[in-house]
Parts: C-alpha cells; structure tokens; sequence
C-alpha cells in the first residue's frame, strides 16, 4: 500500500491505474477511521477493483465557530487500518498542498445544501463541494462510496458531480450502528455514558417514525410530532432539525412516499452536535 501526500504523485498513482484498465474506486474520509469509514472501504473492495481512501481534516468544511483544529486526528493508525483492509492507496495531504498561500476558488451547490445542516451551518457545504470537486479532479474515480449517515453530503456531491459534469457512478452503503442504535460517528467518542443514553434517543425516534410509516401513517406533521415529544423527554438533547425530506433534493415533502422520503435529525446533546436519518 502507497501513502500519497503530493496532488502530483496521486495524479501519476491514479492515472497508471486508469491507464491498465482497472476500475478505481474512492473512499474519502476526514480521518479518524471507524466502523462506519470501514463498511465503506469493505463495500469498496468488494467490489473489486483498484481502492483509494482519502484523509483530509478540510478546513473549509469548518464554521467560525467551530473548533477545526480539535477534530480527532489519528493518521498513524488510520493508514495501518487501509493497509490490513487491503486498499491500494492512501491521500493524506497537507492542508497547504490543497489550499495553498492565496487560494480563493469555491464550489457552491445553490439548492440541496440550503436545507437541514445547511441552515445552521451556511459555510459548510461550500467547503465540501470545493474539497470533493477538487478530489474529484485529482483521482478521477470509477465509484465513488458515499455513506447512508451523511445523507445530505451524498446529494449534494451527486448534484455537483451531475451539473459539472462528472462520469461517477455512486455507491451508497447502510448507516452502521452501535449496539444501543446510536449511528457510528467520531463524535460518539466525546458523549459520556450519561449522554450517549440521551443520545440513543435519536435512534429511537428515527425508529418509531419508520415503524409508523410501515403501519400506513403518511402525515409529515404526526411523525415529525412524535419524533420531537420522544428527543424531548431527555434534557440534555436541544433538536437542531427534526425534518422529513425528499432523499434527492432535501426539500420539505408533505406526504410520505415510502422509499423516497427521509427524516433527519440534528440535535446538541449538551455541546457535542449529533446527526442521523432513516429512509421511510
């Protein structure tokens, strides 16, 4: 396995493999590798084919408010688990070697990114769509892995990719769940045992609403109501968003169509910010 730092050298890495004919297959991650950046790389490899996981902590992707340079960083460790797992290469460059000294250039998607995380975070998806559009760029992928958890990111890389015109075909792989239903993120680490029980109840809501929807209830409006009264029993959760949205466009729907519907939820559970979803 190859750690790649240069844009140069994963252009060269990236391009030999195009060039042998073989289907190159990205994973990109911010680092910290867990068991829902694992179920990526597995169905990645999986599949076959050469396998690419990026690690970049982008800063773009950070609001003022909040803290960049305290996310958990863990490369050592991250590229040993890539090797085990299998994968061909690892991007990790520095902050510099994407952004350099007088960089001003952006990507902005102008509809699905305004919704959800979007409103309380009006910087973010900017930085996502300017760091995927340059990955994009550098490692010309076959596939690209997304996952089910951050269901706002994926739509927003798959417009960008569609209006800019990039032949990728996307992969999108289950949320993983620890044993108590919590959505595996880095963010689980900083929950104490009395806030992840808190926590849990995210899950729960997301749960019942799916469960309600399988008995035949289509109204927006009551499972929106039972999610919030099941987040509000726990003190320590302050909902940030509790929405049901088309899985596409991350617009509002009135009705469920099953299959096509999503809620999500946002919520503080005391200062660690958490997000999940489930299809309906």
């Amino acid at each position: 396995m190859r750690k790649i730092d240069t844009v140069a050298e994963m252009r060269a890495f990236a391009a030999k493999h195009r060039a042998d004919g073989g289907r190159l297959s990205l994973v990109s991650t911010m680092g910290a590798l867990h068991a829902g950046h694992e179920a990526l790389i597995r169905a990645a490899m999986a599949d076959g084919g050469t396998v690419v996981v990026s690690i970049f902590v982008n800063p773009l992707s950070f609001g003022p408010s909040e803290n960049y340079p305290a996310y958990p960083r863990s490369l050592e460790s991250d590229v040993e688990l890539c090797r085990v797992l299998g994968v061909a290469a690892v991007f990790a460059p520095a902050v510099e070697e994407i952004y350099p000294k007088g960089y001003s250039t952006y990507v902005t998607e102008e509809s699905i990114s305004k919704t959800l995380c979007g409103i309380s975070r009006p910087t973010h998806f900017r930085g996502v769509a300017t760091w995927m559009t340059k990955l994009l760029n550098i490692v010309a992928p076959t596939r690209l892995y997304l996952g089910q958890k951050d269901s706002q990111h994926a739509a927003v890389i798959r417009k960008m990719a569609a209006d800019l015109g990039y032949d990728i075909q996307f992969v999108t792989v289950p949320t993983v769940r620890e044993t108590d239903g919590l959505a595996v993120s880095v963010r689980n680490r900083e929950l104490t045992p009395t806030q992840r029980q808190d926590a849990a109840a995210l899950h729960k809501a997301l749960k019942r609403a799916k469960e309600m929807v399988e008995a035949g209830v289509r109204s927006n409006d009551r499972l929106i109501a039972e999610a919030t009264h099941i987040l509000g029993q726990h003190r320590r959760i302050r909902v940030i968003y509790a929405s049901i949205v088309d899985i596409g466009t991350m617009e509002p729907v009135r009705e469920i169509v099953p299959g096509r519907a999503l809620m999500a939820i946002a919520a503080w559970v005391d200062e660690v910010r958490l997000a999940d979803n489930v299809l309906l």
